[in-house]
């Protein structure tokens, strides 16, 4: 195999975590993909993935050249996209999933202006916070929030999303702030149902991440209306920083526990290997890349 193609590996091996995921991607056996990660690693002198029984973390030196290697990839991919949007306008239908509460508060207006951009291409926007199956519904890409179990899809890095823990100044004053996670027991936690491990809230300590099991008497689906229900001063809620700057800003919420914020999730852009990718859906995820860079927020 290639450098180019041992980078490209490597990155994908970087973003799914798997070498098993990444080696039904190529066709290939694990051992096959673990060699050529190992000659990789090899020919540039570093370990680039530290490796266990349960997991794969990216190293130092690792971390950097994934940086670069996905740089260099997606300068790639917009030069390829560069020269079909000069031989021929974008057309057809592009359909994208997104979360619901990320496409109120930005997703929407980008993708309006993406639309307006290519008068020529249908865009049919679905939002909900369901994971849609991207095949069997005949979407082209969606936007999704955290760690990408599905190994049958790809995904493309837009951005970031830091998780704070907030509520109202007036629902502290009357229940006190906490000071370590384990004192959210004696808060009433507002509770999004899609959460992986789902009343399991992630931090971050001395000895590396943990989770502190919570309760509450609001449940959702709606990311949406876990910000309204947190502005109703009714509880404390574990949400993405996108979704609660403005009302942090303006002094309407405050953050508690920043001192244990695990660390930030991926916002991704997936769709499914087995489609070839189209010039529509690497404009539109080369466009998204852009509009995420801009926002603080999102990175």
């Amino acid at each position: 195999m290639d450098r180019f193609s041992l980078m490209q590996a490597f990155v994908r091996i970087a973003e799914t975590g798997s070498i098993s995921a990444v080696a039904r991607e190529l066709g290939a056996s694990q051992p096959t993909v673990s060699k050529q990660l190992a000659a990789l690693e090899a020919s540039l002198g570093v370990t680039l993935l530290q490796r266990t029984t349960r997991r794969l973390s990216l190293t130092e030196a690792g971390s950097a050249y994934y940086e670069s290697a996905r740089r260099i990839l997606d300068d790639l991919a917009e030069a390829e996209a560069g020269v079909a949007r000069l031989s021929s306008g974008l057309a057809g239908t592009l359909t994208v999933a997104a979360p619901n509460a990320l496409g109120q508060q930005f997703l929407d207006e980008q993708l309006i202006a993406f639309q307006a951009r290519h008068a020529g291409l249908k865009l049919h926007l679905i939002e909900g916070e369901r994971f849609a199956d991207l095949v069997e519904e005949g979407i082209d890409v969606a936007v999704r929030v955290g760690n990408l179990d599905d190994s049958t899809l790809v995904a493309r890095r837009l951005g970031s999303s830091r998780r704070v823990v907030v509520g109202t100044p007036e629902y502290f004053a009357r229940h006190g702030e906490p000071r370590v996670p384990q004192d959210l027991d004696r808060h009433n936690c507002i509770l999004y149902s899609y959460l992986p491990g789902r009343n399991l809230w992630p931090f971050q300590g001395a000895k590396g991440e943990f989770n502190v099991r919570v309760a509450g008497t609001f449940r959702t689906t709606s990311g949406s209306a876990i910000r309204r229900a947190v502005l109703a001063g009714i509880g404390v809620a574990a949400a993405p920083l996108w979704m609660v700057h403005d009302h942090l800003s303006a002094g309407r919420l405050q953050t508690v526990l920043g001192d244990f914020a695990p660390p930030p999730v991926a916002i991704n852009a997936v769709y499914p290997s087995a489609r070839q990718l189209s010039t529509k859906v690497r404009v539109v995820i080369d466009y998204l890349r852009e509009q995420f860079a801009a926002v603080p927020e999102l990175n």
